[in-house]
């Protein structure tokens, strides 16, 4: 069974089920870190906030996190430089360097025990032809004021050809951070309300929230802090951003980890990182990433990450496996901000790729200061309408053809029908087959019962594929996950799988029937 080390590790969260309309001065949609760290800052600058949470708050991507806290996003800085001007790439740089110290700052005020370690994070190649980039990084790391050192070896038992480190980095247990500064947030008319899934927003003077279960939020200011972006009428987002899944092991080595964060420069990707616990160090070996949906047989995933463990370090044992999905931007800068130039009060903080600890932070304070002031200094490299992103969507549906290739325009039409006599599935399989011309994905789980649903994802109407390694219906174009009976894992999607509910697509978006 999947389980991530950060959920096995700390208590279930209980926070109530919003049961009757409100109003707040901010509503925010999504409890994770950075709609967590919003609500706190906030609330701070004496603001009402009300936090709306799909699940349990830091229980999805924030659960299933590396938790590496740093600045260093692969290769990114020297690219920066070269693509938007030194001015952006500072401010990118400065953002992420100050989440670093922000982070410890707020553990520290608010005496939270969360496995805070200063560490130094590395980025290496085993290839010839990435030493260029990796010097080239190194120097325009250095002009941007952080603390980084070109190497030719590193700690780790790995033969590399080139290195770079960045010096005052850290790590942390992301839940047992999170959830004590969240119980901080609640009282004096601030609230989190959890299983409270947001499934419409209705623009006018203030905001209106609906929740599936029909209740209402009435807010001045709304931020969209649900990792994928769940509103589609402005801003295009679902044509902007791209999911993709990544898989950890949690390894216990012979060895003693010798300390320090590493990711490669090249493909496939392969991170480390060690986390302490009452059982001994724990190394959490990532990698293999691959777009949601299309990742053929997904169980193949850590079948690779466990074969790179067993080469690198003497495993005894692998107590827990997880996956995690991040959410990829056009040119891999967030999008932090005003949701579109038309909505003034409507914000969003999404994008973050593989790097949610520092960039959350970053979000959170360009909000803050946003709401708060009118202006951050770090919102132009974040601006989810910069112009390189708007030249670049025009052209995203016929660029990415892999995603355009899943788009289905229309419903499926009728009720489930039983399957034909001669199909056999057996425990543990699943099978895609159409009935009465209806698509319908099967599942036998170990039990022998057979579930059905329908494979039109309810976002935008295209077509799921089966996860052998998690065992959900995954959405290849915009990532939203489902579970073998049709329920949510995972958003945009609001709506849970139904032979009978008529879907929504990107035709019925473009004339106004969405």
């Amino acid at each position: 069974m999947n389980n991530s080390f950060w959920l096995a590790s700390t208590p279930d969260t209980s926070y109530p089920s919003l049961d009757s309309d409100i109003k707040t001065d901010v509503a925010i949609v999504g409890g994770g870190l950075v709609g967590i760290l919003s609500a706190y800052l906030l609330k701070k600058a004496s603001y009402k906030v009300a936090v709306l949470e799909a699940g349990r708050i830091a229980k999805a991507t924030t659960g299933h996190t590396t938790a590496k806290i740093t600045s260093q996003h692969n290769l990114i800085y020297d690219k920066l430089i070269r693509q938007k001007g030194k001015e952006l790439a500072r401010q990118y740089a400065t953002a992420n360097e100050r989440a670093i110290q922000e982070i410890k700052k707020i553990a520290d005020e608010n005496n939270i025990e969360c496995d805070y370690i200063p560490q130094e994070a590395y980025i290496y190649t085993q290839q010839d032809k990435y030493i260029e980039q990796i010097e080239a990084e190194t120097q325009a790391a250095l002009s941007l004021g952080i603390k980084a050192h070109f190497l030719e070896e590193i700690p780790v038992p790995l033969k590399i050809k080139a290195a770079l480190r960045f010096d005052d980095q850290a790590q942390f247990h992301p839940r047992k951070f999170l959830l004590p500064l969240a119980s901080t947030i609640c009282g004096n008319n601030s609230q989190i309300y959890e299983n409270s899934r947001v499934v419409d927003l209705e623009e006018s003077l203030n905001y209106t929230l609906t929740t599936d279960q029909g209740k209402k939020v009435t807010a001045q200011k709304v931020i969209i802090a649900s990792h994928y972006p769940f509103y589609n009428k402005s801003g295009f987002y679902f044509a902007r951003i791209y999911p993709e899944r990544s898989y950890i092991i949690a390894i216990q080595a012979q060895e003693k980890y010798p300390g320090g964060m590493y990711i490669n420069a090249e493909e496939p990707p392969r991170s480390l990182r060690c986390q302490d616990t009452v059982n001994g160090q724990l190394i959490l070996v990532v990698g293999d990433n691959h777009k949601t949906g299309q990742g053929e047989d997904t169980s193949l995933h850590y079948q690779a990450l466990t074969e790179f463990a067993h080469e690198t370090f003497t495993v005894k044992n692998i107590p827990f496996r997880w996956s995690t999905q991040d959410c990829m931007t056009l040119d891999g800068l967030p999008y932090v901000g005003q949701y579109t130039t038309d909505t003034p009060d409507l914000y969003v903080a999404t994008g973050f790729g593989k790097w949610g600890m520092t960039n959350s932070m970053s979000a959170a304070m360009i909000l803050r200061d946003l709401i708060v002031e009118g202006s951050s200094p770090w919102q132009e490299v974040y601006n989810p309408s910069r112009q390189t992103v708007l030249a670049s969507a025009k052209n995203f549906v016929v660029e990415n053809l892999d995603v355009a290739k899943h788009l289905i325009d229309g419903k499926i039409e009728g009720k489930i029908s039983p399957l034909p006599e001669n199909t056999e599935i057996k425990a543990g399989e699943s099978k895609i087959m159409s009935v009465d011309g209806n698509r319908i994905g099967a599942f036998r789980d170990e039990q022998g019962t057979l579930h059905l649903i329908n494979t039109t994802c309810t976002h935008m109407g295209c077509e799921l594929n089966w996860n052998s390694a998690e065992q959900s219906w995954d959405c290849p174009c915009h990532g939203s996950r489902f579970s073998y009976d049709g329920d949510i894992l995972e958003g945009p999607a609001v709506h849970p799988l139904s032979a009978e509910k008529e879907t929504k697509t990107v035709s019925k978006l473009l004339t106004d029937e969405y």
